[in-house]
């Protein structure tokens, strides 16, 4: 099979379950899917020949590799997946995927899955306020620094002053 390999893929590095967070990930977005996973052809420094080393996946379309390279190079918040969303309800579906399956809860729209990898749940309207800029962009900037998960009609309250 020639499968067309993307030109940019986000590489992230996991511990030792790339595979379970990329199915995880598939099953919270759509637009995701596991496309590749691959086993060591030998050993090496954190696994051994035969354990799983690559996953290929998407998430909402952009492609990535989970590397199961050891715990030498943990997840931090120096990167992260921002997830634009429509609704409240989108909004919560995510957060509480996330958060529900042995994530954490942040501030001002972010979580932690258990992998250690950092989401923003982002809905438009925010997004949108902190374009238009000024006193609206303010409001909306300090309703959010409130915020654990956003709440998009008070963020559209802030909106209208």
């Amino acid at each position: 099979m020639n499968k067309t390999i993307p030109k940019n893929t986000i590489c992230l590095w996991f511990d030792k379950d790339a595979e379970a967070a990329a199915r995880f990930y598939a099953a919270t977005f759509p637009d995701s899917k596991v496309t590749g996973v691959h086993k060591a052809p030998s050993d090496y420094p954190s696994g051994k020949a035969g354990d799983v080393l690559t996953v290929e996946f998407t998430v909402l379309g952009i492609p990535c590799i989970g590397l199961n390279g050891g715990p030498i190079f943990p997840h931090s918040e120096a990167f992260s997946f921002q997830i634009a969303t429509d609704t409240q309800e989108e909004t919560d579906r995510y957060w509480n995927a996330i958060v529900g399956n042995g994530g954490q809860e942040s501030q001002c729209g972010w979580c932690k899955d258990k992998w250690g990898l950092n989401w923003q749940i982002t809905p438009r309207t925010l997004t949108e306020a902190m374009a238009a800029g000024g006193a609206e962009a303010k409001r909306a900037f300090e309703a959010m620094m409130e915020m654990g998960k956003i709440d998009i009609a008070k963020i559209n309250a802030a909106r209208r002053g």
